[in-house]
């Protein structure tokens, strides 16, 4: 006869099945455990140097290890610390464009592009860097573009040495168009691109929400406008030291493109693939 009971009683341990085995789970943020040893209930709320910090339901936080001796939804867990993420390159430089991770400069094309002045630079250098240095194009400031057409044709463009030309304030029938009109028809006109935004200043250039403001202020004609705006503004503007820190107070507020006029966006990317073809 089979004997059902088996032939030994103790073979078996009838509570070995109760037994649960801990799992490790990583001590993310957010996470609800219970110190099994003091019945502590909390979400992780800080996890550094091999401790975390619990947070109850009252808002009151209590200091714990990190390790064994947990229970997440009744089943007991061995926490381990959350891997440190690494850095994620940009994707997008300041004007927008694919960010090249790793890549070198090019080394410099022949052509050029030229701005009016120093602060026209610093803002194109400051939002379009990044793409100019890939494509190895090189930005100089005139101060000023009253001799633009002899500045032109000392430059001698040709079509593998292309000059591209920002202007200020380049509306109908202003100086600054008068003197784009002489550049097209001069020499090296036909591999010379000008093109400007219709403010006065590139300080305009920058929205002026950056700044606090609804609009920049309207300066008359009879006043320095740099020195016009800040005194509008309440800024110092005895001296010329005063407008750079203005600038500089006014560029730090450009993040990237997005805080520019779509006017200045749209002529800088014009004069870069210009420059960058044939």
């Amino acid at each position: 006869m089979k004997d059902r009971y088996g032939s030994d009683v103790l073979a078996r341990d009838p509570h070995a099945a109760r037994r649960v085995r801990s799992t490790e789970l990583v001590a993310d943020l957010g996470l609800v455990v219970e110190d099994v040893q003091t019945g502590y209930v909390g979400a992780i709320v800080r996890v550094e140097y091999g401790r975390m910090e619990l947070e109850d339901f009252d808002g009151h936080r209590r200091p714990f290890p990190v390790g064994p001796g947990y229970l997440v939804d009744g089943k007991p867990v061995i926490l381990t610390p959350p891997k440190a993420k690494a850095p994620r390159a940009a994707t997008r430089t300041a004007s927008g464009s694919v960010a090249v991770t790793g890549a070198r400069a090019r080394t410099a094309r022949a052509s050029r592009i030229y701005v009016e002045g120093r602060h026209d630079a610093e803002l194109v250098e400051q939002v379009w860097g990044a793409d100019l240095r890939i494509e190895g194009v090189v930005v100089e400031y005139l101060g000023g573009i009253d001799d633009l057409a002899a500045i032109v044709a000392d430059f001698d463009p040709g079509p593998k040495r292309r000059l591209g030309v920002l202007v200020d304030h380049l509306v109908t029938g202003s100086k600054e168009s008068r003197i784009a009109d002489a550049v097209a028809k001069g020499p090296g006109g036909a591999h010379t691109l000008v093109v400007g935004h219709p403010f006065v200043d590139v300080w305009q250039a920058v929205k002026p929400e950056r700044l606090g403001l609804a609009q920049w202020p309207v300066i008359p004609r009879t006043v320095e406008w740099k020195h016009g705006i800040c005194a509008a503004l309440g800024w110092p503007h005895a001296d010329q030291a005063d407008i750079a820190r203005a600038w500089q107070r006014i560029r730090r507020t450009v993040r990237d493109w997005n805080d520019l006029e779509p006017a200045l966006i749209g002529r800088v990317e014009e004069l870069i693939d210009f420059v960058t073809t044939g």
